[in-house]
């Protein structure tokens, strides 16, 4: 007889909680995690976001505990899973537990820094089968002596790339140093650089390599739709995507907290309920903040790259990045956020036009055909709706079980008095949602032309460290300006021109070549913009407080100074509390071609 159980292999306790769970069948790396092969093997997996890897490694320790249960006679945990995040921790632990709920003896505590030590000794000291933690927090109980570590007999190192993006590798090293040496050691992670690669073969021997859906592999679920914008109009075209879906849950990503800060609050402002999720916020305001988005108190979620690492947030309707990832594998994780277990989802990339040559790049590096669509006008927003009440209509007046006797004999006294055309008219009306605001005119964007820099004359401008071209033509003659944003600060081209045109308040013809060395760059702007851009560029930056710009000045006959724009502390020192603009840095440091160093 042919087993036709989607659960097949999956022991008992567990089929139960994965039924109530909803669970209509297994993933590939869950099944794979089950499989004869997998048992006694220390597991490597690889797999993209929302594939189910925390339920696979919570079915492969069950697995184990089940076949040799507790003797009680132990001092500390069974098994242990390092995360590099508070969120995803607590994420990690509350899937384990309705997972294990049904197993006795197997209880499960988070532990994390933020949150009270003394509260969590005391759990520990309850000697719970499965702890989930962070580095530095777990590495503190472990020297206390408030985690036991010799009956450990399964280790998982859960986003193994992201925690040594974050930092944590010493902390890794110590916590590995006192666990015993037989135990099985589990890796989980979205990508194997040389790194990861290093310390998983420190870490693990003889390691099983299950490979769900290929990192950076496109979700079949997810439908990949882009809007050509200015960077001015960002928020009016946020608003715009937002009102298109009223009803839907989306997740807005942005680099920057200052950023995620303004968008919420501009957001706020236009009657929409939005929070921001980023590092400024205290652990109880994160944990709140994530408790509201996920009851749905509010709508909209504008989270930072950092901040937002490890959430796992069921039933995103949309995922919107309202700025362009720096490399295929961030557009692919901040996608993996929608379409999961086997729901539709959106993912909408808001690209300025200077920068669509990369965010093409990106999307074909991550395998992805993006549908290039101007932005959602008032009329295709106003049809929208109106076509999604209708919908509804229709499918209420098929499904005759939802309309009571009473409802029935109210609307025969309706039609009475009223001609039936006008009732439905008056019902349709109703039914048209409340929006938070009305939607915006915003000016359409065509494709980026390039002119790869070249003047009227047709002579090219810049050099090396010179920027790509303008949509349409560059409109010279031209003034220079110098600002005290180089290289070695992260600065690129597409970086400096989005700075540039929202600052001065210019499109992206009014701004010449670009070139760019280690401490500044020098840029070139139209001459009968220059002195009102001058002005603006005086006040201080709300975003980017320490970039200062001033027009490079010539006297007659004399050389231009080379001589940089300096401020006290430097361009480090200003920015070095910001964990998350460092990081932003490293992954556009040297990335662009025409970034390398040159004189102007």
């Amino acid at each position: 007889m042919i087993e036709s159980n989607p659960f097949c292999g999956v022991p008992p306790p567990l089929r139960a909680a994965l039924d109530k769970r909803g669970f209509i069948v297994l993933t590939p790396v869950q099944q794979a995690a089950l499989a004869q092969e997998s048992q006694s093997r220390n597991l490597r997996i690889s797999s993209q976001t929302g594939s189910g890897k925390t339920v696979a490694l919570g079915l492969r320790l069950a697995a184990d505990m089940l076949e040799r249960p507790d003797t009680g006679r132990r001092e500390g945990p069974r098994a242990l899973l390092i995360t590099p995040t508070r969120e995803l921790a607590v994420q990690v632990g509350e899937e384990l537990r309705w997972l294990f709920a049904d197993i006795e003896g197997v209880a499960v505590e988070v532990v994390t820094g933020g949150t009270d030590a003394a509260g969590e000794r005391r759990a520990l000291a309850r000697n719970p089968a499965v702890v989930v933690g962070t580095p530095g927090r777990l590495l503190d109980h472990l020297r206390r002596r408030s985690l036991r570590s010799a009956s450990i007999e399964h280790v998982v190192l859960d986003e193994a790339d992201q925690m040594l993006d974050m930092g944590f590798r010493e902390e890794l090293d110590a916590i590995l140093e006192q666990l015993p040496e037989e135990r099985q050691s589990h890796l989980v992670s979205a990508t194997f650089p040389k790194a990861v690669e290093q310390l998983a073969n420190r870490f693990q021997a003889d390691p099983l390599h299950i490979q769900g859906s290929r990192p950076g592999e496109a979700n079949a679920d997810i439908r990949h739709l882009a809007h050509r914008i200015r960077p001015r109009d960002l928020p009016d075209v946020l608003v715009n995507v937002l009102l298109l879906s009223p009803d839907e849950r989306a997740l807005v990503f942005v680099r920057r907290r200052l950023d995620a800060t303004e968008l919420a609050r501009k957001l706020s402002e236009d009657g929409f309920s939005a929070l921001p999720f980023s590092g400024e916020l205290t652990q109880a305001q994160r944990t709140q903040t994530l408790e509201s988005f996920k009851s749905g108190s509010i709508r909209v979620l504008v989270a930072t790259d950092v901040a937002a690492r490890g959430i796992d947030i069921p039933k995103i309707d949309i995922v919107i990045h309202a700025d362009v990832p720096g490399e295929a594998e961030a557009y692919t994780h901040r996608s993996g956020r929608t379409g999961r277990a086997g729901r539709k989802g959106r993912s909408i990339l808001l690209c300025p036009a200077h920068a669509e040559r990369h965010a093409r790049r990106v999307l074909s590096s991550a395998g992805i055909e993006a549908d290039w669509q101007p932005v959602p006008t008032p009329e295709k927003i106003e049809k929208s709706l109106t076509k999604r009440v209708r919908r509804r209509l229709h499918a209420n007046l098929g499904d005759g079980a939802i309309r009571s006797e009473k409802q029935t004999a109210y609307a025969r006294s309706i039609l009475e008095d009223h001609d039936a055309v006008d009732v439905v008219a008056a019902l349709l009306d109703m039914a048209q949602p409340d929006l938070p605001r009305p939607p915006v005119r915003i000016e359409e964007v065509r494709e980026h032309t390039r002119t790869a820099g070249r003047t009227p004359q047709g002579r090219q401008r810049g050099g090396p460290g010179a920027s790509g071209a303008r949509r349409g033509t560059p409109r010279g003659p031209f003034e220079r300006f110098e600002v005290n944003w180089g290289r070695d600060q992260g600065a690129s081209p597409e970086r400096i021109l989005s700075h540039v045109c929202r600052r001065g308040r210019l499109d992206a013809c009014d701004v010449g070549a670009i070139r760019i060395d280690r401490s500044r760059a020098v840029f070139e702007i139209s001459a009968h913009k220059a002195t009102d851009f001058e002005r603006l560029a005086r006040r201080p930056d709300e975003r980017d407080p320490h970039v200062m710009i001033r027009r490079v000045r010539f006297r007659p006959g004399s050389a231009r100074s080379t001589k940089p724009l300096r401020w006290p502390g430097g361009f480090r020192a200003a920015q070095g509390a910001n964990a998350e603009h460092r990081e932003a840095e490293g992954k556009y440091r040297g990335r662009s071609a025409r970034a390398k160093a040159a004189t102007p």
